[in-house]
């Protein structure tokens, strides 16, 4: 997000309840791109037109020219197959034989109509290419349920991204919100859904359909920004999980009383990773490479198994971290969970088959 953006949504007017700030939903497009598809096009359209051309060259008996008592010539079977495709029909070439009619009736006809569907088709489409947007945005907020809502598609937004992607998360169930448009194009580029829009404003989270979301990530670069974002889903959404990112510890509280479930101080946990660097780079190479979940080891959670309950959590085939037994996390070699139970979790060390690419 922008820094003007938590300046100016201080003040929550009725514009930002009634929705009178614009708001631009856009679903990733997975075809091709409008240049690829109008080169495609038109060489569709001149290779029907050459078609057309070359018939009417090969049958150039059969064609008398009004005009001149000439032979019909390539150009002069360009320029029927022009005015025929067109629909223009000057009648000043037309076909007089048998053989010629044939033809134009097989071939010609057909071509024709591939002809204009060429080209109405593309202006059509290009008519319609909102209308077809505006419908795919509804039947996507019509069935999207239990999606992730990503405020802030920065350094830290785009990481979390890349961390939800390397979970198996499908990028169609990620909806990115900023105010950016370079941002959003790369979001979108990505295969995400994106909202153009100030994420304080209760209308642009609900378009971006927090109140059925599963959770959301508030990676603004501002601080005050992400309380009022955190303060404004909260209120829409109650039970949804919010994790966000602040710069400044002294404002990890007020991210906590407006909701945040998680919060992550993003300035000082970069400077524990500098200094421990500075006597222990090797600590800081493993860190990076259980933050990494697509190559080596990476963290994760799972529920307890039906054979592991009773038993020890130090005595796993995995590498257990810590347990999360109701909505508390015990470390490892806490007593409380020396014993394990059903509906426990397990955090743990989960090794990635992928190997990691070397560094260049």
């Amino acid at each position: 997000m922008d820094r003007s953006q938590g300046a100016r949504t201080v003040r929550r007017g009725p514009a930002a309840r009634d929705g009178g700030t614009a708001v631009v939903v856009v679903m990733p497009d997975r075809g091709v791109g409008p240049l690829v598809a109008l080169v495609r096009r038109l060489a569709l359209a001149v290779g029907a037109l050459a078609a057309a051309a070359l018939i009417v060259y090969l049958q150039r008996d059969g064609y008398v020219d009004n005009n001149t008592d000439g032979p019909i010539g390539l150009i002069d079977a360009f320029y029927y197959a022009t005015v025929s495709l067109s629909t223009t029909g000057y009648g000043d070439i037309a076909p007089v034989t048998d053989t010629a009619r044939l033809w134009t009736i097989l071939a010609i006809t057909p071509l024709r109509v591939l002809f204009l569907i060429v080209l109405v088709g593309t202006t059509v489409e290009l008519l319609t290419e909102r209308s077809r947007q505006a419908f795919r945005i509804r039947r996507w907020r019509s069935r999207v349920r239990d999606h992730v809502v990503v405020v802030g598609f920065g350094t830290k937004g785009k990481a979390a991204v890349d961390t939800l992607l390397g979970d198996d998360a499908r990028p169609e169930r990620i909806v990115v919100v900023d105010t950016d448009r370079g941002r959003l194009d790369a979001a979108s580029a990505m295969g995400l859904v994106t909202v153009r829009g100030d994420a304080t404003q209760s209308s642009v989270l609900r378009t971006a359909g927090l109140p059925h979301a599963a959770s959301l990530i508030v990676a603004t670069n501002r601080d005050d920004t992400a309380v009022l974002v955190t303060l404004t889903a909260r209120e829409l959404a109650p039970r949804i999980v919010i994790t966000a990112a602040v710069r400044e510890t002294e404002n990890v509280h007020l991210l906590r009383q407006s909701g945040a479930d998680s919060v992550v101080v993003s300035a000082e946990t970069a400077g524990r990773l500098l200094g421990v660097a500075t006597t222990s780079p090797n600590v800081v190479a493993v860190v990076e490479d259980l933050l990494t979940p697509d190559a080596g080891m990476s963290l994760s959670e799972r529920d307890v198994e039906p054979s592991e309950v009773g038993g020890s959590p130090r005595h796993l085939r995995d590498i257990v971290l810590g347990v999360v037994r109701g909505d508390e996390v015990h470390q490892i070699d806490s007593p409380d969970v020396d014993a394990l139970e059903r509906g426990d979790r397990l955090l743990f060390v989960k090794r990635v088959s992928t190997a990691k690419a070397p560094k260049p």
